[in-house]
């Protein structure tokens, strides 16, 4: 119960994320058919492009400084280093964040013909989205950094569910694309804001020297290659869908995989949690206490994970009859389990990847996701157009399986796992009798499909308790975690 003990802190703390990643992953599902029902499937595909260059561009744009700052910063005590690196590090990402954002508006009538159905007004739009959600990016990992979960959760919240509003506001009104787009921008002025003045309250302000920046961007930079590759893993095929089928192929494909996406806020709130905790345990040799916050986030991930991708693969079509339209539903229903295995995968990659970040091995996470990359940009050039965007879930597949190979290979070179193999199996076991459940029940609507979440998620506990997937120790760990928060 002792380790338990040191891991339980970390739990209560993960509980603020993820409710937060509960309400943003619930968001995306409340614009979905907000979006897919006012726009044509030709807009709404361009609107899946839209939002997929604004998660690319941060991840070149900013130089892998915010996750240098997490690394760097998150041990430091010494309030003058932490003013003078975080502007240092915040001047950078401002230039860089600026000179990409104004090639991107310098260049608008290209990429407004090659992504945009030639709407040069929108690509220069985003452009200037691309600016603030750079800045946005940097600003948020402060909070990260430095583990104030509240306000970090609060404008992560604010920032999504304000977007909602003004997004659906415009869309459901009938103002079209642009001014849906325009609700992206105001939002993120508004959090760009929000948190300049939480940040300025919390450390004031001071002109940098730029002591540290060799050390931080010897850091940073090698990451960039990681984050692209990813992205391309991630979403490229959005792109070579477009390109190569058009853009209302982008429109069937996207719903399936935001639906199979659902399961990043299971493991969200431990990538986000751990970077910035287990760099202290390091630097003081405390490397059981590694091993353990990495043993049971992978344990307590799959834990939930597990069940939810055999739901999420089952449910994919009524719920998209639900949320979409008919058209939608059928032609996408099929990516979801492709989708979901591959964020399973994913997860345990962001919770084990960390120990290549602690040993400072950003350049070998650089080249694992550059092979994945490649892999993934090639065999979806190849094979789209022969097998669609069902080509395009399965290759999606691939590569998260070949990153998370890789890095599981590599990581365990420098730190032994503890994987609980035993569990995992039992998991499987309790999830198929679930998906039995959930498959004899055949939902159709919105209350038999919550019925049924709710029955099939009993059976996949009372399973799990009577394989003994669950030992006592951690069952009673659960308890009184769950005890402790309710009084």
């Amino acid at each position: 119960m002792n380790q338990l003990n040191d891991y339980k802190i970390f739990v209560q703390r993960i509980g603020l994320i993820g409710v937060t990643n509960i309400l943003i992953a619930i968001s995306s599902l409340i614009l979905l058919p907000i979006v897919t029902k006012s726009f044509t499937i030709n807009d709404y595909g361009i609107w899946v492009i839209i939002n997929t260059t604004i998660v690319l561009i941060p991840g070149f744009a900013t130089l892998g400084l915010p996750y240098t700052m997490v690394r760097f910063l998150s041990a430091e005590k010494d309030k003058e280093k932490i003013k003078e690196d975080f502007y240092s590090l915040a001047s950078i990402v401002l230039i860089s964040s600026f000179i990409i954002s104004s090639l991107l508006f310098l260049f608008s009538n290209y990429f407004a013909h090659v992504l945009f159905n030639g709407d040069v007004n929108l690509a220069r739009l985003v452009s200037i989205i691309v600016f603030l959600t750079c800045l946005n990016a940097f600003l948020l990992s402060f909070f990260r950094t430095f583990q104030q979960m509240r306000r970090y959760s609060f404008i992560l919240v604010v920032q999504t569910y304000l977007a909602i509003i003004l997004v659906s506001y415009f869309a459901i009104n009938g103002f079209g694309l642009f001014y849906a787009t325009m609700g992206l921008l105001i939002a993120y002025i508004i959090s760009f804001f929000i948190m300049i003045m939480f940040i300025i309250t919390n450390i004031g302000f001071k002109i940098p020297k730029f002591e540290n920046m060799m050390e931080f961007l010897s850091f940073g930079l090698p990451t960039i290659p990681a984050n692209l590759s990813s992205w391309l893993v991630d979403s490229s095929d959005r792109y070579v869908i477009g390109i190569l089928l058009g853009s209302a192929f982008v429109g069937y494909y996207s719903p399936g995989y935001t639906l199979g996406n659902i399961l990043v806020m299971v493991f969200a709130p431990f990538s986000v949690l751990l970077p910035s905790v287990l760099p202290k345990y390091y630097e003081e040799g405390k490397i059981e206490k590694i091993r353990i916050f990495i043993k049971y986030s992978i344990k307590y991930f799959l834990l939930l994970s597990i069940p939810a991708a055999f739901g999420l693969s089952i449910l994919s079509k009524p719920i998209l009859m639900i949320l979409t339209t008919p058209a939608i539903a059928l032609n996408g229903y099929l990516v979801t389990p492709f989708v979901a295995t591959s964020a399973l995968l994913y997860g345990i990659y962001a919770i084990a990847g960390n120990v290549l970040i602690l040993e400072k091995r950003t350049k070998l996470m650089g080249t694992i996701w550059l092979i994945a990359a490649v892999l993934n940009l090639s065999l979806n050039i190849l094979f789209v157009p022969i097998f669609g965007i069902l080509g395009a879930a399965a290759i999606t597949l691939v590569a998260y399986l070949v990153a998370f190979i890789l890095t599981i290979l590599y990581a365990s070179k420098q730190f032994k796992f503890d994987f609980d193999l035993m569990f995992i199996v039992k998991s499987l076991v309790a999830s198929i009798v679930m998906a039995s459940i959930i498959i004899w029940m055949n939902p159709q609507g919105v209350i038999n499909i919550i019925t049924t979440v709710i029955i099939s998620t009993v059976v996949y506990f009372v399973v799990l308790i009577i394989l003994k997937g669950i030992n006592r120790e951690e069952f009673e760990f659960i308890r009184q975690l769950l005890s402790s928060e309710s009084s």
